[in-house]
């Protein structure tokens, strides 16, 4: 009898598959890193082919390393980075050139253009997103314009688009030789071109990017009892196991935190940083600086939606410190090296490597270090990183304070940074509210599992996922309203520092 879920999570850095119980405990995974390529200032790629190949691998190796088989799952989910862009020839499933990830900044003047030819408004109130180069449209729109080809391709229906979901799914069921084209809704909600009171392809802001509504993947539900369509027998599912669950991965980490209730809200610390506040069934219109998205829809129940804060740089930050400026030589280092000062010694680092995204939707700013002296020292640097990723979620949640009226009794993280016990006491002091871990801290893969299990019975309910959710552990806040006060101005003076760094037409 089968009893475990699969889930595979296609992230930023890395491709890993996952197993859980029926108690949402972890029973095996394996991971692997795919290269960031990195050809120009502002742009970041990926290969689809390496992410699918590692896939394949990851789920193979996943289950011979925990000593199961494909008989053993029930189903398996998937959840992916957001709005990273993959155009391919759906007759030879070749891509036409490597994806753009979601922080490339390349399509800025597209989405500066949007706004000139007035556009940002529609764009706003249907799809519930700010014209920015964070989106999928500005990314398809540049690859028709610069990539020899494609835009014709397209119109003859042979080039097809997806965000990573998509391309993996279609590659999972049959490839060129019958793959289905689908995603969920909450990718297609990152879009730009999806309308979030429809759920479908909105003719009017395709019109905006010349996108034809053929290379579009249909739209389905997060959760699907009968599946997206079978797996292919040479596949690494083997044509045995259903695929029954989508979720972009902050919001399979909303699920994953079952925050299933109008005002629960969690944080994702990784590449970047997520906030998103579950607002049911209603569509908040942020009036902030927030995104308005999809949260989830399971089956054939209505969609609930929620306000996101979406932040560029935070773990990446650490990581630059690693690989660009070797003053740590693993990310853990980072906690080591800061705890070795106090405080910051006045400097403050905003790293704005993409722009700055919510609540400021800045794609002119770039990062800077501010307030240097010569006392400051790698330390100093390491503990302002630590600083930069809790003050942008400061930012983030006193915009969501504003839209909902929901202030924060406790904010729910989950992520790698989350094992940064001094990441995690200097957020709680940042924002003067408790900060709990649960026991899984992987919870976007948990959530694209709970999305899989749920269509097929494994689950038969969210109040079963909330049983499995327990705290690892807790920080209070101990900085004084003083402190709190005074090292917040100086991180909103620091990001003033940032801007207008980047003409943008």
């Amino acid at each position: 009898m089968a009893e475990y879920v699969g889930a595979v999570d296609q992230g930023t850095t890395s491709t890993r598959f996952m197993i859980f119980d029926h108690s949402g405990s972890e029973v095996g995974r394996h991971q692997i890193e795919h290269e960031q390529i990195l050809p120009k200032a502002g742009w970041v790629e990926h290969d689809p082919a390496e992410i699918w190949d590692n896939t394949c691998t990851v789920i193979e190796r996943g289950l011979s390393d925990a000593g199961l088989s494909l008989s053993d799952l029930v189903a398996v989910g998937i959840t992916n980075q957001r709005e990273t862009t993959v155009v391919w020839d759906k007759n030879t499933g070749k891509p036409y050139c490597n994806a753009i990830v979601w922080q490339d900044t390349r399509t800025d003047k597209i989405a500066s253009a949007l706004e000139r030819d007035g556009h940002g408004d529609t764009i706003r109130h249907r799809a519930g997103l700010p014209p920015a180069t964070y989106f999928s449209g500005g990314k398809i729109k540049w690859i028709f314009d610069n990539v020899d080809g494609v835009k014709e391709a397209a119109d003859k229906g042979d080039a097809i688009f997806g965000n990573t979901d998509s391309w993996l799914i279609w590659n999972l069921t049959g490839g060129s030789d019958g793959g289905v084209h689908v995603t969920d809704v909450t990718n297609a909600s990152r879009t730009m071109l999806m309308d979030l009171e429809t759920l479908d392809w909105d003719d009017e802001l395709l019109g905006f990017f010349d996108i034809p509504r053929s290379m579009l993947p249909e739209i389905r539900s997060s959760s699907e009892p009968d599946g997206y369509g079978p797996t292919r027998e040479d596949g690494p599912l083997g044509g045995q196991v259903p695929l029954t669950g989508i979720l972009g991965d902050q919001q399979a980490a909303t699920v994953g935190q079952v925050c299933f209730s109008p005002g629960e809200a969690k944080n994702t610390y990784g590449t970047g940083n997520f906030m998103l506040l579950n607002t049911g069934t209603e569509i908040v219109r942020s009036q902030a600086g927030l995104l308005t998205t999809v949260c989830y829809r399971f089956g054939d129940d209505a969609p609930v939606y929620a306000l996101e804060g979406s932040i560029a740089v935070t773990g990446s930050a650490v990581q630059w410190l690693r690989d660009q400026l070797g003053i740590i030589s693993d990310a853990e280092q980072s906690e080591t090296l800061a705890g070795e000062v106090e405080d910051d010694g006045g400097i403050y680092f905003v790293p704005a490597f993409s722009g700055l995204f919510a609540p400021h939707w800045r794609s002119d700013a770039r990062g800077a270090i501010v307030g240097l002296s010569r006392f400051n020292t790698g330390a100093h640097l390491a503990r302002a990183t630590l600083e930069a990723i809790c003050y942008q979620s400061r930012d983030v949640a006193d915009a969501m304070e504003q839209d909902s009226g929901v202030h924060l009794d406790v904010l729910k993280v989950d992520g790698g940074v989350t094992a940064n016990d001094l990441a995690m006491q200097i957020q709680a002091d940042v924002l003067g509210v408790p900060v709990s871990r649960p026991v899984v801290a992987e919870t976007t893969a948990l959530g694209a599992a709970y999305a899989a299990g749920l269509a097929v019975g494994f689950w038969s309910n969210t109040d079963e996922m909330r049983e499995n959710w327990n705290e690892s552990k807790r920080w209070e806040p101990n900085w004084s309203d003083e402190q709190r006060a005074e090292g917040y101005e100086g991180w909103k003076k620091a990001v003033t520092r940032t801007l207008d760094w980047v003409d943008v037409d």
